[in-house]
């Protein structure tokens, strides 16, 4: 399973629409293009700061919630939706988000794997996500083995 941030920059216009559409900005759409190299793309979830772990496929409409503001999604909420969802036995997990998700995510699955980390800043973040989104598991592996100290 690839977890990837929502992010500010929403689809408006519109009353509702899958949530893998409604997130237009850069760093969001690396995201979801890196996950979708590493895995199909029912295993891929989005974690929204409103509505905690989405499927691509899950109308919502745009909203303005980020992460750490009152009344967003906790890890306890990302675990009791994990739960829910069948998902807190996934083997392989991948977060492929900044430290304020990827520290979410681990809460709840201590093992996920989080190539980001250690990254400099948001540009070498991008530069990581579009490895990953042209090579695949290869770069991932290889962002792994290199981290720096954050």
């Amino acid at each position: 399973m690839v977890i990837v941030p929502c992010g500010l920059r929403k689809r408006h216009g519109v009353e509702a629409v899958p949530a893998g559409a409604l997130y237009l900005g850069t760093y969001h759409r690396l995201c979801q293009q890196a996950a979708r190299r590493l895995t199909p793309l029912d295993n891929i979830r989005i974690l929204s700061g409103l509505h905690g772990l989405l499927d691509l496929d899950t109308v919502i409409a745009p909203y303005e919630m980020r992460l750490g503001e009152p009344g967003s999604v906790t890890a306890d909420t990302v675990h009791e939706q994990a739960a829910a969802q069948g998902l807190l036995d996934a083997k392989d997990v991948i977060v492929l988000a900044g430290r304020d998700y990827s520290r979410i995510v681990t809460t709840v699955f201590p093992h996920a794997r989080t190539p980001l980390a250690g990254s400099r800043g948001i540009g070498e973040q991008q530069q990581r996500l579009a490895r990953i989104a042209a090579v695949g598991v290869a770069a991932l592996e290889a962002a792994e083995s290199h981290p720096r100290s954050a």
